[in-house]
């Protein structure tokens, strides 16, 4: 096959500026849709009577969105990236309407797959368009603005959830999604570089679907492993099927002519430990930035709002070294030097919040959101750059799929063992504690319902089990820090670099070792 290449300069559809601004509002927009909805559940649950089934709310956005990354990633390869990122985002926008006008829980989780499914193609088209757009030298900067995009979705998302809920309407949340939309649309449509076809090729259906079938075992074994139980035979049965379903995808991906996974891409060094690395750091990111703010709003008895200003030291240190790490990037050299500044400074950052507790003040928990949020920042772009850098053109959105299916579960795989550790932790240390009056340590939510000196013994508790898990999670972090250190970035010769992007600019045969 050919490569997929995009034919006109993104300058002749209105500039380098609008192509961005239309990408970022992309990225705004489903970022958000992973965040936005969790403060919202409590009010969705009841207005559509579904307390029962209301997590997959959450986890069917996640799930579809995981699923398809390869998918979509593939398809930009073959057909060109503009038309496929102008289709999911018309799949995202027609999903967020019938997510807002949904009437019962099973009509808005169909429609949260769907919306998942345009979310998923935003995404990693996106960070694609970036590798077709600009020089391989300049990825990293203009990377740097999504990861920050990205991460301050994360912190606002719940809040803009809590206002909608509380003002309007749950179904804001989703509604929202229209006008921006619209608006990224009518942009791209213009300002992206126009696609062209790529030779004909067959699409790997069946490496598509194992692929998709892994994604959602993985999704659903660490979005329900605690609440079916770890060693239920559901999560059993799962773990067992997806690890057979990867063994198998390997032959299968090696006899077809496109694979949606291309196998030498798998065997590059680059690829696997850049992918290992945005797993580990987005374990550790999202850990943080789910359960700090529950953190807060329990133990230091602050509103979902003040939680999130309380956060600001996190979000100013993850800008500001996206930023920086994105102008740094530039330097190719520099790359694997970012990474272990990165994840140093991330590793540092847990060690410290795993010595917060009840009584720790304002000032010292901004210090050590400040330096999370330094390390969180430095790391998830420059690891998509180091990899874009590393392949062909043909392959950039293979690539960039790799690396943002590797983080979608590093996500959940976060999110759902920390929680499970959190939940565990604070369990085993109030198990003794009384439960009349409401409280629950199932729920450290009902920690108010008890009286004044059993209180303090149940937030101390739960700041104590807080803390543990970041100790916990912080060995993946030291993991990340020897594949680093392991990693060879590739550098593109002058002549691609001139080239600027989407063709010769991306071609692996330009590739040598970084000194």
């Amino acid at each position: 096959m050919s490569k997929a290449s995009e034919s006109s300069s993104p300058q002749a559809g209105g500039g380098v500026a609008a192509a961005m601004s239309a990408l970022i509002l992309a990225v705004l927009l489903a970022a958000l849709d992973q965040t936005i909805v969790s403060t919202a559940l409590p009010r969705i649950a009841q207005d559509l009577n579904g307390f029962d089934d209301i997590a997959w709310v959450s986890a069917a956005y996640l799930l579809a969105s995981t699923a398809v990354t390869p998918l979509w990633g593939k398809l930009g390869d073959m057909f060109g990236r503009k038309r496929l990122y102008l289709a999911s985002t018309s799949i995202f926008l027609i999903a967020s309407v019938a997510c807002g006008l949904a009437q019962n829980l099973p009509e808005l989780i169909g429609a949260r797959v769907l919306q998942g499914v345009g979310g998923g193609g935003m995404i990693v088209l996106t960070f694609a368009l970036v590798g077709d757009i600009v020089a391989p030298s300049e990825r990293g900067r203009y990377q740097g603005m999504f990861g920050s995009v990205y991460g301050v979705a994360s912190i606002v998302g719940p809040l803009l959830g809590g206002v909608f809920t509380d003002q309007l309407s749950w179904r804001w949340a989703f509604l929202v999604n229209l006008p921006v939309g619209i608006v990224a649309l009518a942009i791209a449509a213009r300002a992206l570089p126009a696609a062209t076809r790529g030779a004909k090729a067959r699409i790997d259906y069946l490496g598509a679907t194992l692929l998709a079938a892994i994604a959602t075992g993985l999704v659903l074994v660490t979005s329900f492993g605690e609440r079916w139980g770890w060693g239920s035979p559901a999560i059993v049965g799962l773990i067992a099927a997806t690890v057979a379903l990867a063994v198998l995808l390997v032959p299968v991906e090696r006899r077809v002519a496109a694979p949606v996974l291309p196998p030498a891409m798998l065997g590059s060094r680059t690829v696997v430990f850049s992918s290992l690395i945005g797993f580990f750091a987005n374990a550790a990111m999202f850990a943080v930035l789910v359960y700090l703010p529950t953190y807060l709003q329990i133990v230091h008895g602050v509103s979902a709002t003040l939680s999130g200003i309380y956060m600001l030291p996190l979000v100013a240190g993850l800008v500001i070294s996206q930023s920086l790490a994105g102008c740094w990037a530039a330097r190719v050299e520099l790359l694997r030097k970012i990474l272990l500044a990165g994840l140093v400074a991330n590793l540092a950052g847990l060690l410290l919040l795993g010595t917060i507790g009840a009584a720790t003040n304002t000032l010292v928990l901004s210090v050590y959101f400040l330096i999370t949020g330094v390390g969180i920042g430095m790391v998830p772009m420059v690891v998509l750059t180091t990899v874009q850098n590393s392949v062909p053109a043909a392959d950039l959105g293979a690539a960039s799929a790799v690396v943002t299916f590797a983080r979608s579960i590093g996500a959940a795989f976060g999110v759902a063992v920390f929680g499970t550790l959190l939940n565990t932790g604070f369990a085993d240390r109030t198990h003794a504690l009384p439960t009349a009056g409401g409280f629950d340590a199932a729920r450290p939510d009902t920690i108010g319902q008890l009286p004044g000196a059993l209180r303090d013994t149940a937030l101390d508790a739960f700041a104590h089990a807080t803390a543990t898990g970041y100790l916990w999670i912080a060995p993946t972090l030291a993991v990340g820090i020897v594949l680093a250190l392991l990693l060879k970035p590739a550098r593109k010769s002058a002549e691609a670099d001139r080239a600027g992007s989407g063709t010769a600019a991306a071609d692996a045969k330009d590739a040598v070792p970084a000194a």
